[in-house]
């Protein structure tokens, strides 16, 4: 069971970049999947979530300094979630990694997030300004 993140990269403040994470050897579509990120010399942050729903809508979660700014998105087909990051500053700099986990709540408590199920390899995103 592997999550492979990609899409990282550099990009001047303001602009934009769209991260993904695509899971392999196990069907995801059940499980939350989200990301988090780790600046240097930081503690690992939650980012955001999205839990698998049978509605219409899933359900999205984020981190207040993200919200407004990043969207969360997920293709249950491809086993995918993606990340759009908009209006990016120099303090979103960091290694951006996604995780999977069939609990949909709490991603954003340390408690939960340290031991949730799949982590995938981080992707380095630097803002420059």
């Amino acid at each position: 069971v592997q999550l492979q993140a990609s899409g990282g990269g550099l990009v001047q403040a303001g602009g934009s970049l769209r991260l993904s994470c695509v899971a392999s050897g196990h069907t995801f579509s059940s499980y939350t999947m989200g990301w988090f990120r780790q600046a240097p010399g930081k503690e690992r942050e939650f980012v955001a979530a999205i839990a698998w729903s049978a509605g219409s809508d899933d359900y999205t979660y984020y981190a207040d300094s993200m919200e407004g700014r990043f969207t969360i998105s997920r293709n249950n087909a491809k086993d995918t979630v993606y990340l759009q990051m908009d209006s990016l500053k120099p303090e979103d700099t960091a290694e951006y990694y996604c995780a999977a986990d069939r609990n949909p709540y709490g991603w954003n408590r340390p408690a939960i997030a340290r031991n949730l199920e799949v982590w995938g390899q981080g992707t380095l995103v630097t803002v420059s300004s």
